[in-house]
């Protein structure tokens, strides 16, 4: 019995700029959503804050007051800088060490027995409890501030590392060894590409957790960065240069996840077009 079956749609120059046309119009209407959240948002927030004490909140216009005067007098791109300075690095250092340590202990099983535990006792360990001993190991200043940050994210971006791997079809991997291919050969050209998605999630991930390191830290620590102006602000019930302070934290955290975002879809872009096709 021969089961007919109708040949696929020819793929024009038309379907190909009406797919385009559909993204966009997704793009434009998923911005729209986002705008009106953040306005809503906003509207609460003010509503909310007008009706407590002004030492336990500032309304929105009060904080972007305080970011208005913190930017004019130097104090808060100061502050930025010397945040960014320790936060960049530890976060640099994580992605080295991490993205290498999952793509072995993903590959290699006698790694994965040696190491994947370490890994994941490492994750869920509250890294707050590290801090008295970092303070000891490495000062006040820029070092532990950057140890913090790596020992925060580097887990995170190594257990996705070594998920993503896992996760690599294994008929893939067979056909790399029967054409003879060498390991290493396999990993930089199978695996690698394969696990980007799985790496740029753990970049992802680890951003919302640098940023809480380098909180973390400079509460700790209480000189200077962006969290010595909250740890200020808070004692002398300043509400508003203390939220001003947290919007910068939350408007780089987004700011830094949106250009992981636009790294993955450079590198990756077939995950791009699977992830979000829907609607």
């Amino acid at each position: 019995m021969t089961v007919m079956t109708e040949p696929a749609p020819p793929v024009t120059d038309e379907t190909v700029l009406s797919g385009r046309m559909r993204t966009r119009r997704r793009s434009g209407r998923d911005r729209l959503v986002t705008a009106a959240a953040v306005v809503v948002l906003l509207a609460i927030w003010e509503i909310a804050a007008r009706q407590v004490d002004p030492i336990l909140a500032a309304p929105p216009t009060k904080v972007f007051q305080a970011l208005v005067d913190m930017t004019k007098d130097g104090s808060l791109p100061e502050a930025v800088l010397e945040s960014a300075k320790p936060f960049l690095t530890g976060f640099g250092l994580a992605i080295v060490a991490g993205v290498p340590l999952g793509l072995l202990i993903g590959r290699f099983r006698v790694v994965e027995a040696a190491l994947g535990w370490l890994i994941i006792a490492g994750y869920a360990m509250p890294m707050i409890a590290l801090i008295p001993v970092f303070v000891l190991w490495f000062g006040l200043g820029f070092a532990v501030k950057t140890a913090m940050v790596m020992t925060m994210t580097v887990f995170a971006i190594a257990i996705n590392t070594w998920n993503g791997v896992q996760n690599v079809p294994r008929t893939t991997i067979e056909v790399g060894t029967a054409f003879c291919a060498s390991q290493a050969r396999i990993l930089r050209q199978i695996v690698i590409p394969s696990v980007i998605p799985s790496i740029m999630t753990g970049l992802r991930i680890g951003i919302g957790k640098a940023v809480v390191g380098i909180v973390i830290a400079e509460f700790f620590t209480a000189i200077g960065g962006v969290g010595g102006v909250i740890v200020d602000a808070g004692h002398s019930f300043q509400p508003d240069r203390m939220f001003a302070a947290v919007v910068v934290l939350m408007v780089a955290a987004v700011g830094l996840t949106g250009l992981i975002g636009v790294l993955e879809r450079r590198l990756a872009p077939w995950n791009r077009s699977i992830t979000g096709s829907g609607e």
